[in-house]
């Protein structure tokens, strides 16, 4: 069997949604310092839907991966359906990921996260601050790295 499914390798080689936006309504980045991986998240919203989504990864190819399928999956979707993102919908929406790089999905999940707080706290929206947890904060975000 090989290491990473044909969708991984589909979304690797042919990225989707790559790039930035230059009027984003928020922006995201999180990164692993373990692995290297860093990922920025930039989404445009209107009427509380989610209308345009672009990402910049630096990292592996489960990295780029993640990204690509995390922004197809939240493109168009109101952002109550994008917070239920999660990486194990990523993974599965990829047909897997070796079990070493599924902090990649990790990362996916909480730069969006990240790209939704920013647009709370630009916007002035009150959230509940326990749906943000803060990812430098490492007791409470394990990244699979157990290596």
């Amino acid at each position: 069997m090989a290491l990473y499914s044909e969708k991984v390798m589909d979304h690797f080689k042919n990225p989707r949604n790559v790039g930035k936006l230059d009027d984003a309504d928020g922006i995201g980045e999180v990164g692993n310092a373990r692995c290297g991986d860093i990922m920025k998240i930039y989404i445009k919203v209107e009427n509380d839907v989610i209308t345009d989504v672009k990402f910049n990864t630096f990292g592996c190819g489960s990295a780029i991966a993640s990204s690509s399928m995390a922004t197809e999956m939240i493109k168009g979707k109101p952002i109550s359906q994008a917070l239920e993102l999660t990486n194990k919908a990523v993974a599965e929406a990829l047909d897997g990921l070796p079990a070493h790089k599924l902090h990649c999905s990790v990362l996916a999940e909480e730069a969006i996260r990240s790209a939704i707080k920013d647009y709370y706290d630009k916007n002035g929206i009150e959230y509940d601050k326990a749906m943000f947890p803060d990812p430098t904060d490492e007791d409470e975000h394990a990244h699979g790295d157990d290596e």
